[in-house]
């Protein structure tokens, strides 16, 4: 009978408990006059993290990064999301494929 109490009261506590939610970084990348801001983006190492791209210019741009393993079309005033995986610490350049002559960066995660 104490068993069966103690599993009942068990079950209702940890029905109301708030579940352990691990805060997920966002990093913000703009592309204005096809230049990347900021140019140097930070990460956390070792954990997956979301990067917007929010192009404000008048034409298309198109992210990409071999290290990353990324490669989105960013239609002009649009913006994406991008789910990266977890990566190890180091520097990850990546590039804009239809502006490649002036729309670059680096992303380093530490």
């Amino acid at each position: 009978m104490k068993i069966a109490r103690l599993t009942a009261a068990l079950a209702l506590t940890s029905m109301f408990a708030a579940p352990a939610v691990a805060q997920q970084t966002t990093v913000h990348i703009t592309i204005k006059d096809h230049r990347f801001s900021p140019s140097e983006p930070h990460a956390p190492a070792n954990q997956p993290f979301a990067m917007v791209v929010k192009n404000q210019d008048s034409t298309a741009s198109e992210f990409e990064s071999k290290t990353l393993r990324v490669e989105k079309v960013v239609a002009p005033g649009a913006e994406i999301t991008m789910r990266i995986r977890p990566l190890n610490p180091g520097r990850y350049h990546f590039f804009d494929d239809f502006h490649q002559d002036t729309t670059e960066g680096d992303l380093f995660v530490e």
